[in-house]
């Protein structure tokens, strides 16, 4: 017997939860290619600029849905998602 997946998706919370995890997940990852790059024997300071400068961005994102309502909670849950996959499909490229 199969037993169903709980739906969470009409508690109040559920988009924010989301959102923040998503935000979260990218955070981590570039938090983890800013460190290999300031590891990195020659850093690249334009690439290094970048993933701070987007770091920032989604922190920006992340303390924004303290105060956002429904749509924009979803916009940002919507684009942290897709940002999460770009990013994991462009680490999986890099790894092969």
């Amino acid at each position: 017997m199969d037993i169903p997946s709980p739906d969470f998706s009409e508690l109040p919370g559920g988009d924010e939860g989301q959102a923040r995890d998503a935000v979260k997940e990218v955070m981590n990852w570039y938090n983890t290619q800013i460190l290999a790059q300031r590891r990195s024997p020659v850093p690249d300071e334009a690439r290094l600029a970048d993933l701070t400068g987007a770091r920032q961005e989604a922190a920006a994102d992340l303390q924004a849905l303290d105060d956002a309502g429904p749509e924009e909670t979803s916009r940002i849950a919507a684009l942290y998602a897709a940002r999460l996959k770009a990013l994991r499909e462009k680490g999986s490229d890099a790894a092969s």
